[in-house]
């Protein structure tokens, strides 16, 4: 489909940002030459000007944000275009601009006296900026002098580029080769694997698993020397940084206790029972002798699927969150009717779904909606995201609005999870039940479980070379495999293929990222318990976690809505939930 064939109210607004190109233009003009606030370097330490550099900087940025966000969503609704990869350069550059003009800040901030960033903290005209200023305090001891800063960040460029050569190795180099599928030969890509792992056909799935693997196996030494590069990377930067390990690093910079880490990584080893049965009922159901990695993802219940054209799927999803109340319904209508939301499919648009903040605007929705119920889902998952950027954006200011990654994916997962039990209530057919409740597990497998696993690997292999031992491809295949026997038990066959799957995860160039699916999922399940248990009481909480922002840490913020993750009572209680949706399930399938 062409852009132009797309009905209006499917096309997102962009117009709410900039009312034209040219509009555009003229503010990029004008934030290019209003970029000079390096004239503050050596000056924060009078309260005035330092009120001043806040105020000038928050103006600055929110007016950067809306330059990048227009660029960004014009380039994606056609990526052939141009005009508008050149706006998404010019906006960058200007980011970067301004992150070197700015550079100071930290180092300097850090050389003050904690009497004089305390008594900001309490003065009113700050109050917008108190949580960053804790944070200064809490990180002192791990802020450089300003000519270390400003080495590591020349060196910057260099030590952030084993991610870019992960991508493209994994993007261009992989010999991935061909695989025919219905009698035709196609390319095997990243996106054809995964559709072919779904597939009712086992010789298929097992041609494109040796496939794709062996494709790996091929460039192993190239990658284990390119994820090693990256592990002393992180040593490097947490020893420079005077930090204990490359974990207490990463946590410290979301401002998450380690705790958290721990009951997950503990809590998920100590529950694995229930992760092994399902492997054993799915080699059952699926009938065969020995079940392979290539067969995680067949499909257990046949010709189940939910089709809805996009506007009755939209109504569908408001009536699925109906536990959050009318004014949250609400606020979905209202970005229906004000079109927050791009969904079709259409030529050279940007592939994905995504939700894209705009401070003092709205969020924005990606979509690439077509009608399956994996798309309904998306809905759901997208408009959670928007939702809580709608709430943390009207209850913040534009310093506190933007929450952290710890806690992104929190409320689409409730989304989702809310969508999910709705449709189970309202299921008449056992067969859409059994389809459901496998969907769950597959869910809870695929973003707790395996999450997790990915989690204890980065942080084994970093221990590894933090206490003087090299990477090799023998020792990280020997790690991966053994997580994996301790996570999906005995009832699967651990090939060499599957060894090597670690070669192939590209968050693990972004050290100690993946925890937080799991983490996220498991605050998800227990806030969807407390909704449909409480009812307006835990709702009202929720909106509170929603409209939190970045005012405090985001583990503080969670427990607004009632779920503590430095105990173990949600990581237990998330084990808990996936024992009783397997029960239901292997009841259903009477197993």
């Amino acid at each position: 489909m062409e852009r132009k064939e797309v009905k209006l109210n499917h096309i997102w607004k962009t117009e709410d940002i900039f009312a034209s190109d040219e509009e555009w233009e003229n503010a990029l003009n004008k934030a290019n030459s209003s970029l000079n606030f390096a004239q503050f370097s050596g000056k924060l330490g009078d309260r005035d000007t330092l009120l001043n550099y806040y105020k000038r900087t928050s103006e600055f940025a929110k007016e950067l944000d809306r330059l990048y966000a227009y660029a960004s969503l014009k380039h994606d609704e056609d990526t052939r275009v141009g005009k508008y990869s050149s706006y998404k350069g010019k906006a960058y550059m200007l980011y970067s601009n301004f992150c070197t003009e700015t550079a100071f800040y930290d180092s300097e901030m850090a050389s003050y006296s904690e009497d004089y960033l305390n008594s900001l903290i309490v003065d009113k005209e700050f109050s917008a900026y108190d949580y960053q200023l804790k944070l200064i305090i809490k990180r002192k001891a791990h802020i450089l002098g300003k000519e270390e800063e400003k080495l590591i960040a020349l060196a910057s460029e260099t030590l952030g580029s084993f991610y870019d050569i992960f991508g493209m190795i994994d993007n261009i180099d992989l010999p991935l080769g061909e695989i025919e599928v219905d009698g035709k030969t196609q390319k095997l890509t990243h996106g054809l694997y995964g559709l072919l792992l779904h597939s009712n056909n086992r010789e298929i799935r097992k041609e494109a698993y040796e496939k794709y693997y062996s494709a790996y196996n091929s460039l192993i030494n190239t990658i284990t020397a390119n994820y090693y590069g990256n592990v002393k990377k992180d040593v490097f930067l947490s020893k420079a940084y005077k930090f204990d390990s490359c974990l207490d690093q990463a946590l410290f910079y979301e401002d998450v206790d380690k705790t958290v880490y721990d009951n997950l990584l503990n809590s998920v080893a100590e529950n694995c029972s229930a992760m092994h049965r399902y492997v054993k009922d799915r080699k059952k159901i699926l009938g065969y002798d020995k079940l392979y990695f290539y067969d995680v993802y067949a499909p257990l219940v046949a010709d189940v699927d939910i089709k809805m054209p996009y506007d009755e799927a939209y109504n569908y999803v408001i009536s699925g969150l109906e536990a959050l109340g009318k004014d949250y319904q609400d606020l979905l209508k209202k970005a229906f009717i004000e079109r927050w939301i791009d969904v079709e499919e259409t030529v050279g648009k940007r592939n994905g779904a995504y939700s894209a903040p705009v401070y003092g605007v709205h969020p924005y929705v990606l979509l690439n909606y077509t009608e399956t119920t994996n798309d309904i889902f998306t809905i759901a998952h997208e408009m959670g995201h928007s939702l809580h950027t709608y709430f943390s954006q009207k209850n913040q200011p534009y310093e506190k609005s933007e929450y952290k990654i710890f806690v992104a994916e929190v409320a689409s997962t409730v989304n989702e999870v809310l969508l999910l039990k709705f449709m189970l209530k309202n299921a008449q057919d056992s067969n859409l039940k059994k389809y459901l409740l496998n969907y769950y597990l597959d869910s809870i497998r695929a973003t707790l479980h395996r999450q997790t696993m990915f989690a204890e690997f980065e942080y084994e292999a970093h221990r590894l070379v933090e206490g003087g031992e090299p990477l090799t491809k023998e020792n990280l295949c020997e790690l991966y495999s053994n997580l994996g026997k301790k996570y999906y038990g005995n009832d699967i066959e651990y090939d060499y293929f599957i060894s090597t799957e670690w070669c192939r995860i590209p968050h693990f160039y972004s050290s100690f990222y993946v925890y937080k699916y799991s983490t996220g999922i498991i605050a998800a399940m227990n806030i969807v318990n407390k909704i449909l248990t409480e009812g307006q009481s835990a709702v009202d909480n929720y909106v509170k976690f929603l409209s939190g922002g970045s005012s405090t840490d985001p583990v503080s913020l969670l427990k607004l809505a009632g779920v503590d993750l430095t105990t173990k009572q949600p990581f237990d209680f998330a084990m808990a939930e996936f024992e009783n949706t397997l029960n239901e399930f292997e009841k259903l399938m009477d197993l």
